[in-house]
């Protein structure tokens, strides 16, 4: 047992970080609850008492809730094609005999690419004018015409996710791939002894072994997804209309474009609640699996 001296040398020690702690999480959290309970503006916070009001109104606003449905569908979906299509990937490294470490650091080029440079070139590859897939689809006649898909209703929502998996599935893929590196090898070979092929070994040995990881990387990924924001700043800024903004970016723009800043505080904490309530269930799925 430490003595009462060494314990105080202990907790001296620790109370910089402990201090430092405080001021990074605790303040920034009391400061966002304040100022959504009160009419506050970029640079004037704190002007008058409204209580639930910035909530209620933000609640009734139709552009935030379906920003948070947006937001929900592409965290959601976009989390389990880029987890589908990493674990593909990691299979496929893994059954590879060379070239694995040139083949991994060109898949993880554009993870280093940072984010809002992924943007600019997704915005360069998909201008209607001159851009790349234009140029390729005029160059097969496909069409005459440019096509603007980031000026389409539709497509624009499906260009930010695929730029926004064009930078984070090599990401995805690296993990998987590390969680089968930690599969025993003993377990395949009873397995093709007993006249097992590749796909029921895949079925009954990797994906039951390899689920616990996989669901704690979706995880991950679903939490980096409701954080989409450069992709939208670059390619679209929210637009066409509002069909591309999703809540993070609503945040940003009601707060330091409109400075709502009160606003931008209730719909934040409403945010975090809906990430919350999306979240828990893959918590305690990954918990489950893991017994």
């Amino acid at each position: 047992m430490p003595s009462r001296g060494q314990s105080r040398v202990g907790w001296g020690l620790a109370s910089p970080a402990i201090a430092a702690g405080l001021v990074v999480s605790i303040y920034p959290l009391v400061y966002l609850v304040a100022t959504s309970v009160t009419k506050s503006t970029l640079g004037k916070p704190f002007q008058e008492w409204v209580g639930l009001g910035n909530f209620m109104k933000v609640v009734a606003d139709e552009t935030f809730t379906d920003s948070l449905v947006r937001s929900v569908l592409v965290a959601v979906l976009g989390a389990l094609f880029q987890t589908s299509l990493g674990l593909a990937i990691a299979l496929a490294l893994r059954a590879l005999v060379r070239g694995v470490g040139a083949i991994t650091t060109l898949i993880l080029l554009p993870l280093l690419t940072p984010p809002v440079m992924a943007a600019v070139i997704w915005k360069l590859v998909l201008d209607p004018t001159g851009g790349v897939f234009n140029g390729i689809l005029r160059g097969l006649g496909f069409t005459e015409e440019p096509i603007s898909l980031l000026g389409s209703s539709t497509w624009a929502i499906v260009m930010i996710a695929l730029a926004d998996a064009w930078q984070w599935t090599p990401f995805v893929a690296i993990l998987i791939y590390a969680a089968l590196l930690t599969l025993p090898d003993e377990v395949y070979e009873a397995a093709k002894i007993d006249g097992a092929g590749p796909w029921r070994s895949f079925v009954n040995i990797t994906l039951p072994l390899v689920m616990p990881a996989l669901i704690g990387i979706f995880m991950i990924k679903l939490i980096l997804s409701f954080k989409l924001f450069d992709a939208i700043y670059i390619l679209t800024a929210g637009g066409p209309g509002d069909t591309t903004t999703l809540s993070g970016y609503l945040i940003f723009r009601t707060g330091l474009r409109e400075f709502n800043v009160g606003a931008a505080a209730a719909m934040t904490l409403v945010f975090v609640l809906v990430v919350t309530i999306v979240t828990l269930p893959v918590m305690w799925a990954s918990k489950k699996a893991k017994y």
